[in-house]
């Protein structure tokens, strides 16, 4: 080994060589493709939990915006049906005051038409009343008269014998 400087052997160093293929063949086989395969499982796991975690959100958000929609239809139904039954109570209201009113005009009339009648027996009964004072009065009158008339006939006939 005389011709190679430095005591450099080609033949060591390829040896060497081929070691350290081998030994980079088999730690890629061994420990850098079950890594990387780990690793790209969990990479894909981790993405696959995110898709699901934005679906479970973006359906969260669409059940919150159905939600709120059917809160706000609710509050205009119910706003609505407010309306409609304070409408209908308004109504069965006034209805009550007709029908109050008209009671009570009925009860007026029957209370003027009862007064009236009562009105009319008394003045009837006060006329009769009247009407028999006034004769009794002529009676006793026309007795007094006559009984007056009769005595000065009689002291007339008497002073003329």
């Amino acid at each position: 080994m005389t011709g190679i400087p430095l005591n450099i052997d080609l033949q060591q160093i390829m040896l060497h060589l081929f070691n350290f293929t081998i030994l980079f063949g088999a730690l890629y086989i061994l420990l850098y493709k079950p890594v990387k395969d780990f690793m790209a499982k969990r990479t894909d796991y981790y993405a696959d939990m995110d898709k699901r975690a934005e679906d479970a959100l973006r359906e969260a958000q669409t059940s919150k915006e159905a939600y709120d929609e059917k809160v706000k239809n609710f509050d205009e139904e119910a706003r609505t049906e407010r309306a409609n039954m304070n409408k209908e109570v308004s109504e069965q209201r006034e209805r009550q005051l007709a029908q109050a009113k008209e009671e009570a005009e009925k009860i007026v009339s029957d209370a003027r038409t009862e007064a009236n009648r009562e009105k009319d027996e008394i003045i009837a009964s006060a006329q009769k009343e009247i009407t028999e004072m006034v004769t009794g009065a002529m009676e006793k009158l026309t007795l007094e008269q006559s009984a007056s008339d009769a005595f000065d006939q009689f002291l007339d006939a008497a002073e003329a014998q």
